[in-house]
């Protein structure tokens, strides 16, 4: 019996110091515990595919501005003058003011020609109807000499005391007149309908090459390419940390 009591008062000394060999002190870490970091910087959030194409749009949207035409010069209105003038003309010395208008106006616009590319076509366009300005003014002036001429041969007639002459002459220098107004009424006619067109196609390429410009922005980050990069960066993310359990 006292042999089984030294038995039985040992194993509680060998139990206590076997445990004592198990336990961690209380200065020592443990393996669940991490050793004291500094807190990892936030990590700025990915964009997504939304924001990616708005941004697209947005960039659209500024080249659009960009684009817009910065001359405020309305270079349709030269050969409206022109015309106005040439169609009060009256004598042949209007005429020639009426033409050297057009030449003038000729000369300015040659030379914005080689500094507003913007504006090309534009320039282009006046200058063909201020040339046919000038051809028409010599025409004007032919035909005054005829009516004037006419008027003189209607006048001896009257005094001549022929009066079928007289009245002949006349009706032809009416008929003369009203078919010059009626040219000249179509020239004005004519300049306003190519300034309307002129309008509509500066409009139109203005439209195209904002829309080819959209078009190749939204190119650059396309939708194919912007998936791509968002999973790109989906998958660089670094994954969450694991969780290390000792319970078992």
């Amino acid at each position: 019996m006292s042999g089984m009591s030294i038995l039985g008062a040992a194993a509680p000394q060998h139990y206590d110091s076997a445990l004592q060999h198990t336990q961690p002190s209380a200065g020592a870490p443990t393996q669940t515990e991490q050793p004291n970091q500094p807190p990892a910087p936030p990590e700025e959030p990915s964009p997504t595919l939304v924001e990616m194409m708005q941004e697209a749009r947005e960039k659209a949207e500024e080249r659009r501005k960009q684009l817009q035409p910065k001359s405020t010069t309305r270079y349709g209105d030269a050969p409206m003058e022109a015309y106005a003038r040439l169609g009060r003309a009256r004598s042949a010395a209007e005429v020639n003011a009426a033409a050297g208008y057009a030449r003038r106006r000729l000369v300015q616009f040659q030379a914005a020609l080689r500094r507003d590319s913007d504006n090309a076509e534009r320039i282009r366009a006046a200058i063909s109807q201020l040339q046919k300005v000038v051809q028409r003014a010599g025409k004007k002036k032919r035909e005054l000499d005829r009516e004037k001429l006419i008027k003189l041969r209607q006048r001896k007639a009257a005094q001549e005391d022929q009066r079928r002459e007289s009245l002949r002459l006349k009706q032809e220098l009416r008929r003369r007149q009203t078919m010059r107004m009626i040219r000249e009424s179509g020239y004005l006619r004519e300049t306003e309908i190519d300034n309307r067109l002129q309008d509509q196609m500066a409009a139109t390429r203005m439209e195209l090459r904002a829309q080819a410009q959209a078009l190749s922005a939204a190119a650059g980050p396309s939708v194919d390419s912007a998936i791509q990069q968002y999973a790109v960066q989906a998958a660089a993310a670094p994954p969450p940390a694991p969780e290390i359990s000792l319970q078992a």
